[in-house]
């Protein structure tokens, strides 16, 4: 694993899920992008995520050319930058990959979320809400 590149405001890191025999797919590395007082950003960047077949778009991302995993609803508030992302984003973005291997079994998404109805998300650079 990469050393986290942490300047004032600003991190980048790379991680490696670790190679298991029970997954379809071949191991990704994922890089993680945050600004202080935005939302984190995660994408699949060592190779491209397989696609079920006959489906032309992954399931529950923002955007499926650069593989940007949506982990939450980012509407709802599930996220703020009061929480700490080794608790949260981290996790959540084991748990998508785990929804993503039985979503390239099976064809159908698994995980919790609005998946389907959720409204295109344009900006990676928008502001994270505070707790409250």
């Amino acid at each position: 694993m990469t050393e986290p590149k942490i300047t004032l405001k600003k991190l980048l890191g790379f991680g490696y899920e670790k190679e298991n025999n029970l997954f379809l797919s071949s191991p990704k590395k994922g890089k993680l992008t945050y600004k202080i007082g935005y939302h984190p950003c995660v994408y699949v960047i060592n190779n491209k995520l397989e696609l079920y077949p006959g489906e032309n778009k992954l399931p529950h991302v923002y955007d499926t050319k650069k593989q940007w995993l949506c982990l939450y609803y980012r509407k709802a508030r599930e996220w703020t930058n009061q929480m700490l992302i080794a608790d949260t984003i981290i996790p959540w973005t084991s748990e998508w990959l785990y929804h993503y291997e039985f979503w390239l079994a099976t064809g159908n998404w698994h995980g919790k979320g609005i998946h389907g109805k959720q409204e295109p998300y344009e900006k990676e650079k928008s502001p994270a809400p505070n707790n409250l």
